[in-house]
Formats: structure tokens, C-alpha cells, sequence
């Protein structure tokens, strides 16, 4: 009986953010992002809704070199131990560790906390290949009549750094940052791609409450611009053209995702302890699912899949839906996959939809796969800060298919909450609501 007075108790323990770090094509500082979002440009310079750039070239997170300067102001110790690792990280590891480090020092948290009762858990993709890996190797194989499979064993191999498979492991950003950290708790990585960012909060959130951890560090990471990437993407996207177009969310014109890159992490903590510590609190976690949606047939339902993630993350929250302020979407601007999460969100909130803004960052950034969840969140978190949404851009003519409503300008307000929604093709959703924190 008294074991099951704490499970009881522990759900209704509450979560607070107090740490953000952001890695992105439009700012690698929490500041630098909010900046760029609300100022009506996307990541190659196009203007807000009312123009479209000639060209959607993937969208890269061009400050980011992956060097050393590219960190946040470390100790002297921790820059050189970062310094020594980074021949170990591929790019999509570096950005990871770059945002987590971030957030763990805007956080204060190490000060502040046990490490073994501090622990991390990230989203990533899956075995990212590193095709530079390889390169020497291919060579080494190849002459006047092309590559040469024969000669693989005793020329190619050898020419392969034994330690390329450590760079590409998914599993690589939690697992620096928590050795760079001393960071001794649970610790998990999840590669559902697209919804891993939202899984992974939710994760983080059960840890605390079942008294595992008094605080974690959350985050995700993604790139679509790496050629063995590319191709991964292509057989479940619609890729838009690379000369024509760009990321139109729930456009009439829409053509399709546009590839891009970028990480993000939070540092979650219990709120009692994070109010004795004195911790600045951007907003709370209030609830969070996920759902898949597939048939005996193996075919998908991305809808109903995407609301009933909604569905259960809404009763968890204990919140009715008209609380919520606004929605960040999904918004991957390929025909199916929009009119599917326009839908789900009608089929959840009805009528009310008409009212609900909608944001979507990829707007701004590009698909980043894992990482585009996690700075879908952060954004939003900081629009409840800021009090105001940022526009969607290159939406210009509503499509009759997609019965939302995108925010056009900067004037709308962010409320009190919101619910971030990731999808996934193969029938996959995730959910998490989030609010101002009021203690």
C-alpha cells in the first residue's frame, strides 16, 4: 500500500526547464535563435510569408565548424577534454554535445547536484556512415577500371581508422557529454528519428518521477545533409526541388521537406529542487506520448496515430482543449504528411481549430530529423517567455486540405501552453505539453 501512495504521489511531481542550449542554421545561442525566428527570415535569407527564395539548398548550420570555438565558455578543463574528443565525433555527435553543454551551463546544474543522481537522455538518428570514412580506402581499391571488391580485405581495411565506428554510433552524443560531465545516472538514447526528441523528454520525465534521477539532461540531434542521409530520407520523404522551392507548411504549393540540420537540449529538474537552488525556470513539462498507428496490413495512419499521441499527452497534462495557446506543429511541408497532422489536429480539438495558432520552425530551419523535435520545443518554450509567436514562412495560400491556421505575423499570442507535435511515416507520433511555469 505505501509503494503505491509514492507511485501516486509521483505523478504529480512537477518538472521544470532551467537549462537551454541550441545549435541551429539561424543561431547557435538560445538568444541568436529566438532572434532569427522572429525576424521573419529563414536560414538562406528568404523573407517572411509574403516572398519565396529561389532556391531551397539544404539548410546547414553554417556557424557551426564543429572546432572548439564553437562551444559555449568552458573551464579551462572542460575545453580541453572537448578539444581531445572531437576526432572521436562525427558532425550530427559534435552539434549534440555542443547544445547539451550549453544547456548544462546555462542550467548551473553541476554545481548544484549529484552526479549520480544526474542523467541524460537523447535523441538521435541511426548508424550515421561517414562516407570520408571510407574514403581512403575506396582509393586504395580503385584504378583504371573503377573499385575493385577483391581487394578490399588486404588494401581497403587497413586504410579505415579502427575507430570509425565510434563516430557514428547513435548513441555517441549522450555518451561524451555524460563521460565529459561525470554525469552518472540513467542514461538513454532513443533513434526514432523524427518523434525521438519528444520520446526522449518523456523518458527523461519518467526517470524523475520514479525518483531514479533528481535531473536530466535532454536533448536531440540530427543531420539531413550528409550523402548516406540523404539517401536514407529519400525512400520516406517527398524532398522538395532543389532549384524551385522551399519549406512551405501547409501551403497549397507545398513540394515537399527541405534538408537540414541542427541540435538542442534542456536540462530538466524536479521543481522543488530547482526553486531551492534559486534556478531560473523557462516553463514546465506537463504531459507527453506517443502512439503508432499501423495496420495487420502494414499500411500507416499517421493521423490517427499523431492524435492519439495528442489525445493521452492532453489527459496526462490535465488539460482541456481549449488551454491550449498554440501548437507547434510537425509541419513537414510534404503534401500527405500535412494534410495527415492537419486533420489529426482537427479530429482532436474540432471547431477549436480555427482559433489554435500554429507554428512551425522547420519553416525557418529545415528538416533536421531528431533534431528538429527538440528545437521545435526550445522555440516554443521561448515563445511562452517572450509572450508572442514567430511567423511560419513561405506560407502564402492556405490549402483547403489543411484545415489550421499558421501565424502570419508576430502578433499573435504564445498562451499558457502548448503541444509539440512530431510525426514519422511509418505511422509514428509523439506529444509533449509544456506551459508556463507558475509556482
Amino acid at each position: 500500500m505505501a509503494e503505491l501512495r509514492l507511485r501516486d504521489a509521483a505523478k504529480f511531481l512537477r518538472i521544470v526547464v532551467t537549462g537551454i542550449g541550441v545549435v541551429s542554421p539561424v543561431g547557435r545561442t538560445a538568444a541568436a535563435f529566438w532572434h532569427s525566428l522572429m525576424s521573419n527570415r529563414d536560414a538562406a535569407g528568404s523573407a517572411a510569408y509574403g516572398s519565396v527564395r529561389q532556391s531551397c539548398a539544404p539548410v546547414a548550420a553554417a556557424e557551426f565548424t564543429g572546432r572548439i570555438d564553437d562551444f559555449c565558455d568552458l573551464p579551462a578543463g572542460k575545453r580541453k577534454a572537448i578539444q581531445k574528443s572531437l576526432k572521436l565525433m562525427n558532425r550530427e555527435t559534435q552539434m549534440g554535445v555542443a547544445a547539451g553543454q550549453q544547456a548544462l551551463e546555462d542550467s548551473g546544474l553541476l554545481a548544484a547536484y549529484d552526479p549520480g543522481r544526474t542523467g541524460i537522455c537523447f535523441g538521435a538518428e541511426n548508424f550515421a556512415v561517414m562516407a570520408e570514412d571510407f574514403q581512403a580506402g575506396v582509393q586504395a581499391c580503385s584504378g583504371d577500371n573503377g573499385f575493385n571488391s577483391d581487394r578490399w580485405g588486404q588494401d581497403g581495411i587497413p586504410e579505415v581508422a579502427p575507430l570509425w565506428l565510434l563516430k557514428c554510433l547513435p548513441n555517441m552524443p549522450a555518451c561524451h557529454l555524460a563521460i565529459l560531465n561525470d554525469l552518472r545516472g540513467p542514461g538513454n538514447t532513443i533513434t526514432q528519428r523524427d518523434v525521438a526528441a519528444n520520446m526522449a523528454v518523456a523518458e527523461a520525465c519518467r526517470i524523475i518521477r520514479d525518483g531514479d534521477a533528481d535531473a536530466m539532461v535532454v536533448g536531440a540531434t540530427g543531420t539531413a545533409l550528409t550523402c548516406v542521409n540523404q539517401c536514407t530520407i529519400a525512400v520516406d520523404l517527398d524532398i522538395a526541388d532543389s532549384h524551385n522551392d522551399v519549406c512551405r507548411p501547409f501551403d497549397k504549393f507545398r513540394r515537399g521537406s527541405v534538408p537540414g540540420e541542427g541540435a538542442g537540449a534542456i536540462v530538466l529538474e524536479e521543481m522543488h529542487s530547482a526553486l531551492q537552488r534559486g534556478a531560473s525556470i523557462y516553463g514546465e513539462i506537463l504531459g507527453a506520448a506517443s502512439a503508432s498507428c499501423i495496420g495487420q496490413d502494414r499500411s500507416v495512419a499517421c493521423r490517427n496515430g499523431l492524435a492519439n499521441a495528442m489525445r493521452q499527452t492532453l489527459q496526462r497534462a490535465d488539460l482541456l482543449s481549449e488551454q491550449i495557446g498554440h501548437i507547434h506543429a510537425h509541419g513537414l511541408g510534404t503534401v500527405t504528411s500535412d494534410i495527415a497532422e492537419a486533420q489529426a489536429i482537427r479530429q482532436v480539438f474540432g471547431e477549436s481549430a480555427d482559433r489554435i495558432p500554429v507554428v512551425v520552425a522547420k519553416s525557418h530551419l529545415g528538416n533536421a530529423g531528431a533534431g528538429s523535435g527538440i528545437l521545435e520545443l526550445i522555440a516554443s518554450l521561448l515563445a511562452l517567455r517572450n509572450g508572442h509567436l514567430f511567423p511560419v514562412l513561405n506560407f502564402n495560400e492556405p490549402d483547403p486540405m489543411c484545415p489550421v491556421r499558421p501565424v502570419r505575423n508576430c502578433n499573435d499570442a504564445a498562451g499558457s501552453s502548448f503541444l509539440n507535435l512530431n510525426m514519422f511515416g511509418r505511422g509514428l507520433a509523439s506529444c509533449v505539453a509544456a506551459g508556463v511555469f507558475r509556482g
